[in-house]
């Protein structure tokens, strides 16, 4: 990696904000910078975050972190502010919101970064080209990159689908533990007399909570009487927290929702559960293009159940560290569940098998293959 630019990282998702992209863009910076990498993140401005925690330096920008048109906007005046300070160091994007507030700063080249590196999730690509003029706007931001990355083979697809002339900068960045999460305890905590499930992700029709509910409602009755589901997370969604509330107060088994937790708090959970069980399920133009969650609970050695969908299958090894079902297969989701809470030598089997697989992914991997030096030192594709 012969490329010693300093890297600016332009995010809308930083600690304290949770969720993936937020951990993506922390862990991304905190390799970079432990490669020996000068880093520096442009993130949200936020009175309750300790910066100083973190090996790379942060720069707070005033940005609700909501990622609509002001906080592009106001992304945009920071970059054209610092607009020399960009034309000298890689500028690297990991979320949707920076990638539109450039898209007019690009083209009329108000900013001229020297380098441009972006990481797409996956949502993103489909709201990008759901339309012409959402097409129009990012596409010079898409060409202009030197390298683009994204986190599974799905989403590499989906990419070259919808933007072709993506696919000879695409280079797949797998997500990993993060770094409080390398070294997770394998010993397990629960009391044996109740059957753990856990999941975690926000409160969105799209990470399918309902359709785990009414799967677990259709287990035989001797294995509702013992069971227990967690679900960690927060949110509403058009309504939809409500209506998981409504369907848990309704259920045969408990069901605890235990809202946004600290990462002790969380690691006390997975190590009390049994099962992890998450399953995603499209929802408009929202994917799950990786999971992060999937790793974590797999360093937990916790066998875990999951949708076939998205780029689930690149953090899910079916029939190794888990089982895949197809999304809407309540029958398979249900047979999928009583076998796993039946058989306690393949929840063994499995979680040994998800404890070297979620030290399979290595987040300085990560970083070297988006900033290795063929990818930064090639030209963007120009515009036809």
């Amino acid at each position: 990696m012969p490329i010693d630019l300093p890297i600016i990282v332009l995010t809308h998702e930083f600690a304290p904000t949770r969720g993936g992209i937020a951990t993506f863009t922390e862990e991304m910076a905190r390799a970079g910078s432990e490669l020996g990498k000068q880093i520096e993140v442009w993130a949200p401005a936020c009175q309750s975050s300790d910066d100083s925690i973190f090996p790379f330096k942060i720069r707070r920008v005033p940005l609700t972190g909501t990622q609509d048109l002001s906080c592009q906007f106001r992304m945009a005046l920071e970059c054209f502010r610092d607009r020399k300070r960009l034309s000298n160091s890689i500028v690297y994007i990991t979320d949707p919101g920076p990638i539109l507030s450039l898209r007019a700063l690009l083209p009329l080249k108000l900013i001229q970064p020297s380098k441009l590196a972006l990481t797409l999730h996956g949502s993103e690509i489909n709201t990008f080209s759901s339309n012409p003029l959402s097409r129009l706007s990012v596409r010079h931001v898409l060409k202009r990159a030197n390298c683009i990355s994204v986190p599974s083979s799905f989403s590499a697809n989906l990419l070259g689908q919808k933007f072709p002339f993506a696919k000879r900068k695409t280079v797949i960045t797998h997500g990993a533990l993060k770094a409080d999460f390398q070294e997770a305890a394998s010993s397990k905590s629960g009391d044996g007399k109740v059957f753990r499930i856990l999941t975690v992700g926000r409160l969105h029709p799209r990470k399918g909570h309902d359709r785990l509910i009414t799967a677990l409602r259709h287990l035989p009755k001797e294995l509702k009487s013992g069971l227990e589901l967690g679900i960690v997370g927060s949110g509403n969604k058009r309504g939809f927290g409500d209506r998981l509330r409504a369907l848990a107060e309704s259920s045969e088994f408990r069901v605890m929702f235990y809202g946004d937790v600290t990462n002790d708090r969380l690691r006390e959970l997975y190590a009390q559960s049994d099962l992890f069980a998450m399953t995603s399920t499209p929802y408009r133009n929202s994917i799950e293009g990786f999971g992060l969650v999937y790793l974590e609970a797999a360093a937990h050695g916790l066998p875990i159940i999951a949708n076939r969908v998205g780029g689930v299958e690149d953090a899910v090894s079916d029939g190794e560290n888990g089982i895949l079902v197809d999304p809407g297969d309540e029958p398979s989701l249900t047979k999928a569940l009583t076998r796993l809470i039946e058989n306690g030598n393949l929840r063994e089997k499995m979680g040994a098998k998800g404890l070297a697989w979620s030290r399979s992914f290595s987040w300085h991997n990560a970083f070297k293959t988006l900033f290795e030096y063929e990818n930064m030192r090639s030209d963007p594709v120009e515009l036809s």
